[in-house]
């Protein structure tokens, strides 16, 4: 069995080494971890994009602000990248409350969650990053807790067993998955705001950009921050992640100011193209256009082609392509459209003809 297969069968998301040091990766890297709090938005005026899920939540924030009530239990669920923790922070600072935050892996029995949830005070805010992936004990001990605010403790066993209930203090519960599908309904349904975190556009990455070259002290041009901002992938993650890297190639090899042609150039460097793809999506393209034809192929011969795991090109390959409009999923495998050959310059192959009749 590949390592890729028993990560999979065992939840486990983490992915190769190889795989999450792609720059246009939209998981989180050690670097996205030390730039990430300094420049994550400190207020909602300060976030952007996600005008709908930001306007509903300020209205829910103020509501119970108005009661003098904790928020309601929320979910943010989409690909990574997009700005659930730096949500889930702006709620607790808006709120007025602490954030709490630990992720579904690490909360492997009721005991770890026992600590944390006692540990909370009035208000305060709990954050679960990749909540689908908490075990199945994990997750029907959280169930109590996040309905009526009290942990459920049995106590002996057979006749002489007794349920002891602990109260807890009211908090919020924040949870955040890019795989929703693999929630069960029992915690979907205890939440009771839910929030698609969609892809972003340029002009709002374009923003981005510039904010966080402002907070870096890096002066960008307009023409810079667009390019940038258009081969980000939708994700305001890669668009930082990006403007790191051509940040220190416009310092060593410029005079520091970030312009369209320095961008271009430093990206460039880094296998990133005119639309964000890099040389292992070009690659993913170049095997269905030429070694087979424009396909339609399966993934497994691809990924044989590539000499990569089935797993790591769906999950991390493949749905951009999609988005893009680059390859097509059809019942017969992956085909490539139009569009995919004319970014990579090659001419469409001729349909084969109809085979002869026999006489």
């Amino acid at each position: 069995m590949s390592d890729a297969r028993r990560r999979l069968l065992s939840g486990d998301d983490a992915l190769p080494p190889e795989v999450e040091e792609r720059i246009v990766s939209p998981r989180e890297g050690i670097e996205d971890e030390l730039f990430g709090a300094t420049l994550r938005p400190r207020s909602f005026e300060e976030y952007v994009g996600q005008r709908d899920v930001v306007e509903n939540l300020r209205i829910a924030i103020a509501a119970a602000r108005k009661r003098g009530e904790p928020l309601e239990h929320a979910l943010f669920y989409g690909p990574p990248g997009l700005g659930k923790t730096t949500l889930a922070s702006l709620i607790a600072h808006e709120m007025g409350a602490a954030l709490r935050p630990t992720s579904g892996p690490t909360l492997e029995k009721p005991k770890d969650l026992v600590g944390i949830l006692t540990s909370l005070e009035e208000g305060d805010i709990l954050f679960i990053d990749e909540i689908h992936r908490l075990g199945r004990v994990v997750e029907e001990f959280l169930y109590p807790a996040m309905e009526d605010f009290q942990i459920d403790f049995v106590v002996d066993r057979g006749a002489y067993a007794k349920t002891l209930k602990l109260p807890l203090k009211r908090f919020t519960l924040v949870g955040a998955t890019t795989r929703a599908g693999l929630l069960t309904a029992p915690l979907r349904e205890r939440f009771g705001l839910l929030a698609h975190m969609d892809y972003y556009d340029v002009a709002d990455l374009h923003a981005i950009v510039t904010r966080s070259a402002g907070v870096l002290g890096v002066p960008i041009e307009p023409a810079g921050a667009t390019t940038i901002a258009s081969r980000s992938r939708g994700t305001p993650r890669i668009a930082n992640r990006l403007l790191r890297r051509v940040r220190d190639y416009a310092e060593v090899v410029h005079d520091g100011v970030i312009t369209a042609e320095i961008a271009d150039a430093a990206l460039r460097r880094e296998g990133v193209d005119a639309l964000g793809l890099d040389r292992l999506d070009r690659a993913f393209l170049q095997a269905i256009c030429t070694t087979y034809r424009g396909g339609p192929v399966g993934i497994g011969a691809i990924a044989a082609t590539l000499n990569e795991e089935d797993e790591t090109l769906e999950d991390m390959v493949e749905p951009y392509l999609l988005k893009v409009g680059f390859v097509a999923r059809t019942a017969s495998g992956r085909k490539a459209t139009p569009r995919a050959f004319e970014h990579l310059g090659l001419s469409m192959p001729e349909a084969a003809g109809p085979q002869p009749r026999l006489l």
